[in-house]
């Protein structure tokens, strides 16, 4: 269960970045070339914060499935001094929450807005900062070494 689980974490990670990259980029060139916000940007932005909120909720399984969570139990405060268990344990949750929160509040500060260019702004934004801190907090050694 738990192997199935961090697999579907990890491939599922490989969408969610593509797709923030993808409406970043989208929305980048939108505020750039002045467009009128179209029915496929939004969709682009809804289909971003989807599979996000996806990827938040089968990270927040795994968390609780994973062996590293004992750790909790067997270091407590000590978990801050191993590097690794801090990365899975605390930074790699923390910062994808607040990613998500940034992508959530991005998308839903855009519907409200009537104009274009603030809406390609707002999503360019609160997503590229989203993108950022996901990014951030990826461990890539263990992610491409399968």
């Amino acid at each position: 269960m738990y192997n199935l689980i961090k697999n579907l974490h990890s491939y599922w990670a490989f969408l969610v970045l593509g797709v923030i990259v993808v409406t970043v980029v989208g929305a980048f060139i939108g505020l750039a070339s002045k467009k009128v916000y179209t029915a496929k940007a939004f969709r682009l932005a809804l289909f971003g914060l989807i599979v996000s909120h996806l990827q938040l909720m089968i990270g927040m399984i795994l968390y609780f499935v994973s062996p590293r969570f004992a750790l909790w139990g067997e270091l407590g405060a000590g978990v801050m001094s191993n590097s690794l268990a801090r990365l899975y344990l605390v930074e790699h949750p923390i910062v994808n929450i607040l990613a998500i929160v940034c992508i959530t509040k991005g998308y839903s500060k855009h519907k409200k807005k009537r104009n274009s260019k603030v809406k390609y702004k707002i999503i360019a934004l609160f997503y590229l900062i989203g993108l950022v801190l996901l990014a951030s907090r990826i461990p890539y050694r263990m992610w491409l070494n399968w």
